[in-house]
């Protein structure tokens, strides 16, 4: 049996055991492989496979890996990388649809882990709006506001215009930071407050404001930031201010 041979029949292997008992039992560059086959199905990428299991530490890494990292790996090109962006895409959609029916202001973990691919590398900060109705069910997601790495400027007016446009109950702002450090500046902790007051005179909820970094988040909502943004509101109003 030549290379080749021997190449297709452990590819053939490697489905087969998939289609018997799904991922059970794989070594993460065996579902690296696997990925890799769907753009060249004829092609040996074991070695490849591993090269990227060492580059990128672990299989999240190789899965959030852009296509010019993937392809710096010797053997990887455009056609191998078709299986990871195929992943990576279906894994957004399936992450869409599954906090489509939840209560998403109890899962910063769900947002994150459905915008984390389309913004970790950004190189500007973006700022997202995603509208809820009274049962915390999305009606959309825009971006609103783009910025420089320095950051951006967010009109508190403008959002809360937004909100009344798409006749939303409640907010949930996603933002990135492009350094990577997800932790929240001072003018990320004073925008907060002016969305939650400015929402409360309105009767539009905050739910959160979740700051996406290096593989990592900062959620507002469960550092308790904003019950006390709500609160500090409430004390202002009790005072006639």
């Amino acid at each position: 049996m030549n290379s080749v041979e021997q190449s297709a029949g452990h590819r053939k292997r490697l489905r087969e055991r998939f289609l018997k008992g799904s991922l059970t039992g794989f070594a993460d560059y065996e579902i690296v492989e696997l990925l890799l086959s769907l753009g060249t199905p004829r092609k040996d990428v074991k070695a490849q496979a591993k090269e990227a299991l060492k580059r990128f530490k672990t299989l999240r890494g190789v899965l959030s890996a852009s296509p010019e990292e993937l392809q710096q790996i010797t053997g990887i090109g455009p056609h191998s990388v078709f299986g990871i962006l195929l992943m990576q895409a279906v894994a957004r959609e399936f992450l869409k649809e599954k906090i489509l029916d939840k209560h998403v202001y109890q899962s910063a973990q769900e947002i994150f882990d459905y915008l984390y691919h389309s913004m970790r590398d950004l190189k500007k900060e973006v700022f997202k709006v995603i509208y809820l109705t009274s049962r915390n069910q999305i009606i959309d997601t825009i971006d609103l506001f783009e910025g420089t790495v320095a950051g951006t400027a967010i009109s508190p007016r403008q959002t809360m215009e937004s909100a009344l446009e798409k006749h939303a109950a409640s907010l949930i702002f996603v933002h990135n930071h492009p350094s990577g450090n997800c932790a929240p500046s001072k003018s990320d902790n004073e925008l907060t407050r002016d969305l939650v007051f400015a929402g409360s005179v309105l009767g539009i909820k905050v739910l959160d404001h979740i700051i996406i970094g290096n593989d990592k988040y900062y959620s507002f909502a469960g550092e308790g930031m904003i019950v006390q943004y709500e609160l500090g509101f409430l004390g202002l109003k009790m005072k006639g201010i």
